[in-house]
């Protein structure tokens, strides 16, 4: 089920959109104390946010600047003010998105589905980057570390492609010698010695390696 939170004053508003938005599996928590509001999302969590702009007691621009500040949800400005200077600052503030008072019910409900798949799938990739330790361009034979690129040799660049291309997968000295180019310096005794350098270079403690692991007897991996 989604969860959303509402600002909204207007009871008689909030009311029949708490019944609406229920039929598509939606469940809207309304205050109409912006303070009571924002005690609420440090209590609990929400999908969604809806927000009016006229509220008693803080005007809801500033609702929506701590809102931005402190968490990653998604707002919808719900407003009937008509000044476009008003949609401009919400937005530029950080507001997903701003739906003009009087709107259809329909409307809200499509808009709703619509920013929280698209902002899911921004989560997602933002998780994605995160985890991605080291990443391989090989267009420009570039590999960085947390976003720093990383300074290799020919052979130790053929070595790390290899294992970045495989991450997690183990590759056998064999694979690494297949892989690697006649002309650079990829022999079976100095593969061991390829691998040290490596890891001087994108290990913190090469000693202790936590990416470029030893599989014993079968070869290298690695790990993010």
């Amino acid at each position: 089920m989604i969860k959303i939170l509402m600002i909204e004053d207007d009871t008689e508003l909030a009311q029949i959109l708490i019944q609406y938005l229920s039929q598509f599996n939606i469940s809207v928590t309304n205050f109409e104390d912006p303070f009571l509001a924002l005690s609420a999302i440090r209590l609990d969590s929400y999908d969604l946010i809806i927000l009016d702009l006229t509220l008693p007691g803080m005007d809801g621009l500033e609702v929506c600047k701590e809102l931005v500040e402190k968490y990653e949800i998604p707002i919808i400005i719900s407003s009937a003010r008509s000044d476009i200077a008003d949609k401009v600052i919400a937005l530029e503030l950080g507001a997903d998105d701003y739906l003009p008072k009087p709107y259809d019910p329909r409307e809200l409900e499509v808009r709703i589905k619509t920013i929280l798949r698209r902002f899911n799938k921004s989560l997602e990739f933002v998780n994605k980057q995160k985890k991605e330790v080291f990443h391989l361009n090989e267009e420009k034979k570039e590999i960085t570390k947390n976003g720093t690129s990383l300074e290799f040799t020919f052979a130790e660049y053929q070595i790390m492609s290899l294992l970045c291309k495989n991450k997690a997968s183990i590759i056998s000295r064999y694979d690494i010698l297949e892989s690697m180019d006649v002309h650079s310096d990829g022999t079976a005794g100095s593969i061991a010695v390829l691998i040290n350098r490596i890891r001087a270079k994108i290990e913190e403690n090469p000693k202790h390696p936590q990416h470029l692991l030893t599989v014993r007897g079968m070869g290298y991996k690695l790990v993010e």
